[in-house]
C-alpha cells in the first residue's frame, strides 16, 4: 500500500485524494483513511452526522468502497487487474465523495500489476513446411504467445532450442505484443534430414522470469523453384469508423514468375490472426483485395494487425507474408452523455433558506470521442439563481440568488454540453429543482362529502372507498395519514364497522353488513399531514347499504305438510277448473321479493299455473278412465340475479261426492281466516259497547239528584265561579219492589204532568235541612183507574207505619211516610201544565230550556213521568196550594 497523496484544488469545496494498491488483496484490505485524510486536506464534515459523507460515484463498486461511518477505503474482493484492465498501461479506480455540505471529494485508486501469469501458447504444438530450396535467411512467422500480465510483465523475448539451423527473432508489433519469426541459417538438404523438432520458449520481464513452452516440428519438402514475393513486407493504412461494409482497405498482390498452377497465387489470413481482426475484415482469396466487414468503432479499437500469407498452388511451396496495419480513424459520432448526481436524483429540493454557494447537485460529463471530439463545454441555460462551476471531471451547481418559495415553488434547470468536433454535437439534461417550504397548510380532501353504496351481506375486509387528500406542503408537512374519528352506530364503535389504511385513504369493511338492520351510516375521516404541529382536516362518509336477494322464497297456501299439499276437486270437473292457488311469501324488496310460478314435474299435461298470482286450472276434462290422483312439482322463484326458489309438491284427487258447480271460486283459505277474524272482533266491539252503556245506567242510577237538598247544600256553601248544567238524566224513577211492579218511586223533584187521574201526597218527616215539599211519593194506580175520570176525587190514606209504606229515596236513604194528604186531580193536572210550560232553572238561577217536553199531550206526560224531568221551585207552588177538598190540614 502507498502512502496518499493530497492535493487541494484551489476551490474549498474540492479535495483530490490519490492512493494505490498492488492486486491481489483479499477482501476486506484496508487502502486508505479516506475521512482522516480528507479532514487533513481541508475537507469539512458534520461530526454530528452519523454518516459524515457518501459515495456518489463509483468505476468499480464491486471491488472497492467507502465505509460510512469509519471513512476507510477497503477492498469488497479480490482485485484482478488483468481482468479489470487487461493490457492497459494504467488501471485507475474513481470514486466521488459527497458530505453533508455538498463538498466534492475525488479519489484515485490506481491497480498495480504483479507478475503472477506466465506466457502461454494457443496450441501445444506447432507445425511447419519448409522447401528444402528455402535459402537461409528466409523468415516464418510463428503464433504468439500470450501473457494477461501488462507492461513488463508480459512477454519480452522467445528462445528455441536447439538452434542448429534455424534462430528465432522477436518483434513487437503496433500494440505493444511481441512475437517470434522462425529465420533460416543454414541450407536445408531433404534427402539428407526431412524432419526437425525444437521446442520455444517464450519469457516474460519478471524477476525471475516466468515462461511458457510449445514444440516447434519441421517438415523439409521438396518445392517448385520460385516463391510468392508481396511488394512490401508491411503495409500501413487506414479506415474511418462507421465505415459501411465492403469498403476497401487495400488490395494486396504477391507475384510468382512460375507458370501454371506453381505461378497462381491464393491470399489468406496467417492462422494467429484475432477472431476480431476476422470478423470485422475478410480478404479475396484470388485478388487479394482487403475490405470492410464488420461494424468499426474507434472507441472499441483504434488498430488491428492483420498478418497476410501468399502461398501458390504448385508443390512444395513457401508462402510469402506481409502486415498489414489498419488504423481506425475517429469520427465525432458519439454525442455528449450527461449525469446528474444528486441527493434526490432527477428531483432536487432545496430549502428556501440556503445561503449562495450551496451545492445542490453534481453532473459528470462524458464523451467516447477523442480528440477534439471528446473535448466538451457546459453550460446552465435559463435566467435562474444558480450557476455551474466546471472541473476537471465533473461540475457542481450551485445557488446563486435568493430563493423565496413563496414567488416561485419550483425551478426547471437544464444543463447543455457541447464538443468541439465538424459539426459539433450538444446534449441537454433537464431535472427539477423544488424550494421546500415550512408546514403552513392543511390537508385538503377532494370533496367533502363521500357517498358508497355497498350491498349487504358483504364479505368482512372487502373494499368500499378511497378518500384522498392534499398537502401542497413539501416532505412531512405534506406527508397526510388518514384516521377515522370515534362515533357511535347503533350504539357500537364505528371501528367494529370499517377501518381505514392510514397511508392510502382505503376504506375497508369489518362486517358484513345487513341492510334489515343498518340502511346507512355516517362517520368522518380525519387527515392529517406530518409537520410539527401537525394540521388537519375531516370529511364525512356515508355508507349506504343495498338488500340484496337473501331471503328464500315460502309458499304458504295451499297448506303444506312436509313440503306436500292435497287438494281435491270434482272428477266432471270441466277446463279452465280452478284447483288452487299458490301463494309464496318473500321479505326481499324489488325483483328481489317478486315472484313468478311454475310446475316444474309431474302430470303437466292436465294443469298450467298462471306465473303471476300462482292459479293451477285445468287443461283438459277427466273422463270416467281418468286415474284419481295427479301430482304436481310447482316451484315460486324470485327475480333477483341470482334466483331463488322453493317448490312444493300438490297431490290433486279426483272425487266424484264434489260438485263442480259448488267449487266455481277459488276458496282462499286466507281470505274466509280474515273474515272470521273479523266478526269475532265485532262481535266484542258490540258487546263492550252494550256493557259499557249498561255500567253508565247503573252508576247514574246509584248516582239521584235530590234538586231540594242540593238547594239547601247551595245556601250553606259558597258559590263557586263554575256553573252546574243539570241534565234530565240525572232524575231516575226507582221501582219498588217485585210485589209492587204499580209503584214508582220519583227521586229528587219532577214537573207534575196532567195526565195523573189522582195522586196521594204523603208528607213525611224529612231529614234536617229538607223542607216537606223536597220529595214526593207518587203511587200510580193501574191503567184502569186512571181512565174511570178526570173530575173524580179520590181519597187514599196512609196511617202510621203501616205495611206498604213506600220508599222515598233521598240521597239514596228511604224515609217513612207520616201524614197523608189528598188532592183535586183537576187542580194537579191544571197545576202541573203550568209548569210543563214555564221555564226551569238550576239552584243558581240559570234557565234550563228542555226542548223535548213542549208537548201537551197526555201520553208525553206519563213517559215523562217515568223518565224524571228537571226540577224547579215551581214544584212546590203546586205542592204548597191550599186545595178546599184536602180537608182542614194542607200541605206547607
Amino acid at each position: 500500500l502507498l502512502g496518499a497523496a493530497l492535493l487541494w484544488a484551489g476551490a474549498g469545496a474540492l479535495v483530490n485524494l490519490k492512493y494505490s494498491v498492488e492486486e491481489e488483496q483479499r477482501a476486506g484490505t484496508v487502502i486508505a483513511n479516506v475521512a482522516k485524510d480528507a479532514r487533513d486536506a481541508g475537507f469539512v464534515l458534520d461530526p454530528r452526522q452519523p454518516t459524515a459523507f457518501r459515495v456518489v460515484s463509483n468505476s468499480a463498486p464491486h471491488l472497492v468502497d467507502i465505509s460510512p461511518g469509519s471513512g476507510l477505503l477497503v477492498t469488497k474482493q479480490k482485485i484482478d487487474r488483468d481482468l479489470l484492465c487487461r493490457q492497459s498501461p494504467k488501471c485507475v479506480i474513481s470514486l466521488e465523495v459527497m458530505s453533508s455540505s455538498m463538498e466534492i471529494c475525488v479519489i484515485k485508486l490506481e491497480i498495480k500489476d504483479l507478475n503472477d501469469n506466465a506466457p502461454s501458447f494457443p496450441t501445444d504444438q506447432i507445425e511447419l513446411e519448409i522447401s528444402e530450396t528455402a535459402s537461409p535467411g528466409t523468415r516464418v512467422p510463428l503464433e504468439s504467445a500470450y501473457d494477461p500480465d501488462s507492461g513488463s510483465f508480459g512477454v519480452q523475448s522467445y528462445e528455441i532450442t536447439p538452434n542448429e539451423l534455424f534462430g528465432l527473432e522477436t518483434k513487437t508489433r503496433g500494440d505493444g505484443s511481441r512475437f517470434a519469426e522462425l529465420v533460416v541459417e543454414k541450407s536445408l538438404d531433404r534427402e539428407t534430414q526431412s524432419h526437425y523438432s525444437y521446442v520455444i520458449t517464450a519469457l516474460d520481464g519478471g524477476d525471475p522470469p516466468n515462461f511458457g513452452t510449445v514444440e516447434l516440428s519441421i517438415r523439409v519438402i521438396d518445392s517448385n523453384d520460385n516463391n510468392p514475393l508481396f511488394e512490401e513486407p508491411a503495409y500501413t493504412v487506414s479506415v474511418p469508423e462507421n465505415a459501411p461494409l465492403g469498403t476497401p482497405v487495400i488490395r494486396l498482390n504477391a507475384s510468382d514468375p512460375d507458370e501454371g498452377t506453381n505461378g497462381q497465387v491464393l491470399y489468406s489470413f496467417h492462422s494467429y490472426v484475432s477472431e476480431r481482426a476476422r470478423e470485422l475484415f475478410q480478404i479475396d482469396p484470388q485478388s487479394g483485395l482487403i475490405t470492410v466487414s464488420g461494424a468499426i468503432d474507434y472507441e472499441e479499437g483504434h488498430v488491428y494487425e492483420l498478418d497476410v500469407q501468399a502461398k501458390d498452388l504448385g508443390p512444395n511451396s513457401i508462402p510469402a507474408h506481409c502486415k498489414v496495419t489498419v488504423s481506425v480513424q475517429d469520427a465525432n459520432d458519439n454525442p455528449p452523455l450527461i449525469n446528474l448526481l444528486s441527493v434526490n436524483s432527477e428531483l432536487v429540493e432545496v430549502s428556501e433558506n440556503a445561503p449562495p454557494g450551496y451545492v445542490i447537485a453534481l453532473v459528470r460529463v462524458s464523451d467516447r470521442d477523442s480528440g477534439a471530439n471528446g473535448r466538451v463545454q457546459c453550460k446552465l441555460l435559463g435566467n435562474v439563481p444558480f450557476r455551474l462551476q466546471e472541473y476537471e471531471s465533473f461540475s457542481t451547481i450551485l445557488v446563486d440568488g435568493r430563493l423565496d418559495r413563496e414567488q416561485r415553488d419550483q425551478y426547471n434547470l437544464t444543463i447543455q454540453a457541447k464538443d468541439n468536433g465538424v459539426p459539433s454535437l450538444q446534449a441537454t439534461k433537464s431535472f427539477t429543482v423544488k424550494i421546500t417550504d415550512e408546514n403552513d397548510n392543511h390537508p385538503h380532501f377532494s370533496k367533502p362529502y363521500y357517498q358508497v353504496i355497498v350491498q349487504e351481506n358483504n364479505t368482512p375486509g372487502a373494499y368500499l372507498l378511497s378518500v384522498s387528500a392534499r398537502d401542497p406542503d413539501l416532505g412531512l408537512n405534506g406527508s397526510v395519514s388518514y384516521q377515522i374519528v370515534p362515533s357511535q352506530v347503533r350504539d357500537m364503535p364505528v371501528f367494529t364497522y370499517v377501518s381505514i389504511n392510514p397511508n392510502s385513504g382505503d376504506i375497508y369493511a369489518l362486517r358484513s353488513f345487513n341492510h334489515e338492520q343498518t340502511k346507512a351510516f355516517e362517520f368522518k375521516v380525519l387527515a392529517k399531514d406530518g409537520g410539527n404541529p401537525s394540521l388537519q382536516s375531516n370529511a364525512t362518509i356515508r355508507v349506504i347499504v343495498l338488500d340484496v336477494n337473501d331471503n328464500t322464497p315460502v309458499i304458504t297456501a295451499p297448506p303444506l305438510v312436509n313440503g306436500t299439499a292435497e287438494v281435491y276437486i270434482p272428477r266432471n270437473a270441466g277446463v279452465g277448473y280452478l284447483v288452487t292457488v299458490v301463494k309464496a311469501d318473500d321479505y326481499d324488496e324489488g325483483e328481489n321479493g317478486r315472484l313468478s310460478y311454475e310446475m316444474v314435474e309431474g302430470d303437466r299435461g292436465f294443469f298450467e299455473i298462471d306465473q303471476v298470482n300462482g292459479e293451477i286450472r285445468t287443461t283438459r276434462a277427466f273422463g270416467e278412465n281418468a286415474k284419481t290422483a295427479y301430482e304436481l312439482i310447482v316451484v315460486a322463484h324470485d327475480h333477483g340475479k341470482t334466483s331463488l326458489s322453493a317448490s312444493a309438491l300438490i297431490l290433486i284427487y279426483l272425487s266424484p261426492a264434489l260438485d263442480a258447480q259448488e267449487s266455481i271460486g277459488s276458496v282462499n283459505l286466507s281470505l274466509i281466516f280474515i273474515i272470521a277474524l273479523g266478526s269475532i272482533a265485532a262481535i266484542l266491539f258490540v258487546t263492550m259497547i252494550f256493557v259499557a252503556v249498561k255500567c253508565k245506567r247503573d252508576n247514574k242510577e246509584i248516582r239521584t239528584y235530590n234538586c231540594r237538598i242540593a238547594e239547601y247544600s247551595y245556601g250553606h256553601q259558597k258559590k263557586s265561579s263554575k256553573k252546574k248544567k243539570i241534565s234530565k238524566n240525572d232524575i231516575r224513577l226507582v221501582p219498588r219492589d217485585v210485589e209492587e211492579t204499580d209503584k214508582m218511586n220519583v227521586v229528587s223533584c219532577s214537573s207534575l204532568t196532567s195526565s195523573l187521574n189522582y195522586f196521594d201526597y204523603h208528607q213525611q218527616t224529612l231529614p234536617l235541612g229538607c223542607r216537606r215539599s223536597e220529595s214526593t211519593f207518587l203511587n200510580v194506580e193501574s191503567q184502569n183507574n186512571r181512565n174511570a175520570g178526570s173530575n173524580h176525587i179520590y181519597h187514599h190514606t196512609f196511617t202510621g207505619q203501616g205495611p206498604q209504606q213506600p220508599d222515598l229515596i233521598i240521597n239514596g236513604m228511604p224515609l217513612p211516610e207520616t201524614e197523608n194528604y189528598s188532592f183535586d186531580s183537576n187542580y194537579v193536572n191544571s197545576r202541573a201544565h203550568l209548569i210543563k210550560s214555564s221555564t226551569f232553572k238550576d239552584l243558581e238561577g240559570n234557565s234550563l230550556k228542555d226542548s223535548g217536553h213542549e208537548e201537551s199531550d197526555q201520553t208525553d206526560s206519563e213517559h215523562d213521568v217515568q223518565r224524571g224531568l228537571y226540577c224547579d221551585t215551581a214544584v212546590n207552588d203546586v205542592l204548597n196550594t191550599s186545595v178546599p177538598s184536602m180537608g182542614s190540614q194542607g200541605p206547607e
